[in-house]
């Protein structure tokens, strides 16, 4: 891999943030253009997820071009995409026919209302296609905006369809401590990240946050299926405090991605919902993160995990990222009721203006069939395994605590002691030095506290394995360099 002398000009490379790369095809700016740029970002865009105590003075290296499995900065360093851009460019960047289908959409139509009689023929066939891929009584699409919004739209539909069964009282919605399901007002309060509500309200009294499913922080002397006993016996636990009467619904991601990649015990999550449907409560899964290949299936729930879930969030992988798009999938039994007009006149009245956007629409159709076309699922299946044993031989450096994940979606544990299993001081910034060392490197990958996460495009190669892990090799064994110089190794 080339990668030009001005990696280290003229700003500080620092992590990059929770930001998907943009391709733009313009050619890359002088140097002049280049800091003149830098200054604007730094002044005026309020980016997601800013570390204010460096961004003031580092400010955010910007991405300007993207193919395949790489991205470009402004001074022309070219980086192998660790991150998928944020879990989501699924069939890798530079997709032109992507781009021509957005185009040809856009052209033709880019925009009508699909509220009341409306509709529009992207928005149609992508849900008839959804439909088609889905588990089988998953047959009805609510098309948002984002992963935000579908998990939103879905607790507003779950609170309307136990109100019109009569059951008014069934509005707690059960989520997970260190779930990640959004930052919108409501998406934000089924969040357990507790450093992502730090100063920020959330909406008190709806939702209870159950345990995590984190097998390498189980209590101690616990197999794996004692561990899953544990958690199963603390839902039931929950249910029968709070009253299967007030719950509406649980939510969950089939593997946990920002709360640390966390896999489940085996059989944990079929037997969470056969608890739930005992006592009538909805089972919800997120698969904004593990839908469309990250698994090497386009849904997890049932193929992986076994479940069969009354709702199936979707964004990210739908479009790869080229459009921001987010879908519910309803089950046949919450349409029966959904679908049954309140009256003469009677209303759905929730929705969003873009909602069933037929450029985004056009962009996931798209997508969908180079997803199919090139078997990118079966590439998952066949190099995912790879990826786990490759990053499994990082055990070896003295701050990996724990290698974990499944297939294209994995993640690293630093921890300070490998048997106590304690972490690095906050400021000691571990995961930020593993990325900053691997960028330095010519690879992106994603720092989350002591925390880093590796979630690349589905169109990695075992040889694009060898040559991130090597990468990671050399940044964690500069990452402990660097530890033990600071004092904190």
């Amino acid at each position: 891999m080339t990668t030009p002398d001005t990696r280290l000009s003229s700003r500080p490379s620092t992590p990059v943030a929770d930001t998907a790369p943009v391709p733009a095809p313009a050619p890359v700016p002088t140097t002049l253009d280049a800091e003149t740029l830098w200054r604007q970002d730094r002044d005026h865009f309020v980016h997601p997820f800013t570390d204010f105590s460096v961004f003031h003075d580092k400010g955010c290296e910007l991405i300007t071009d993207a193919e395949g499995i790489h991205v470009q900065d402004i001074h022309g360093n070219r980086f192998i995409d660790g991150i998928a851009g944020l879990w989501c460019v699924n069939v890798g960047h530079g997709r032109a026919e992507i781009g021509q289908a957005m185009a040809e959409q856009a052209t033709r139509m880019a925009y009508f209302s699909t509220f009341n009689n409306l509709s529009n023929a992207p928005a149609t066939r992508l849900a008839a296609k959804l439909a088609e891929l889905a588990p089988a009584h998953l047959n009805h699409v609510f098309y948002s905006c984002g992963g935000s919004t579908a998990n939103d739209a879905t607790i507003r539909l779950v609170h309307y369809y136990f109100n019109r069964l009569g059951k008014p009282n069934k509005k707690r919605i059960l989520s997970r401590h260190n779930a990640y399901h959004g930052t919108t007002y409501l998406a934000a309060s089924l969040t357990g990240i507790e450093s992502n509500n730090w100063e920020f309200d959330t909406l008190d009294g709806l939702v209870t946050h159950l345990s995590e499913a984190n097998l390498y922080r189980r209590p101690e002397g616990m197999d794996e299926a004692q561990y899953c006993d544990h958690l199963v016996a603390e839902l039931e636990a929950t249910i029968a405090e709070i009253g299967a009467d007030n719950i509406a619904a649980f939510i969950a991601e089939p593997i946990m991605g920002a709360g640390g990649v966390l896999v489940a015990p085996r059989g944990y999550h079929a037997r969470m919902q056969e608890v739930l449907r005992a006592h009538d409560i909805l089972y919800i899964a997120d698969e904004v993160v593990t839908g469309f290949g990250r698994l090497g299936h386009i849904f997890a729930s049932e193929a992986v995990f076994d479940t069969q879930p009354d709702v199936i969030n979707l964004a990210k992988g739908l479009s790869s990222g080229y459009a921001p798009l987010g879908a519910t999938l309803i089950s046949d039994r919450l349409y029966e009721v959904l679908g049954t007009p309140q009256g003469k006149g009677g209303v759905l009245s929730t929705g969003f203006t873009y909602s069933g956007h037929p450029v985004s629409c056009a962009a996931a159709l798209k997508n969908i069939e180079i997803l199919e076309r090139e078997e990118l699922c079966a590439n998952v299946r066949e190099v995912g395994p790879y990826l786990e044993q490759a990053l499994a031989t990082l055990s070896r450096h003295p701050t990996v605590g724990d290698v974990r994940g499944s297939h294209f979606m994995m993640c690293i544990e630093n921890v300070a002691d490998k048997d106590t299993k304690a972490l690095f001081p906050v400021d000691a910034r571990v995961g930020d030095r593993v990325a900053f060392e691997a960028q330095q490197r010519g690879l992106i990958i994603r720092p989350v506290g002591h925390l880093n996460v590796i979630s690349p495009p589905l169109i990695w190669t075992r040889d694009t394995v060898d040559e991130a892990v090597a990468i990671l090799d050399e940044a964690l064994a500069a990452t402990a360099e660097s530890l033990r110089r600071d004092g904190y190794l």
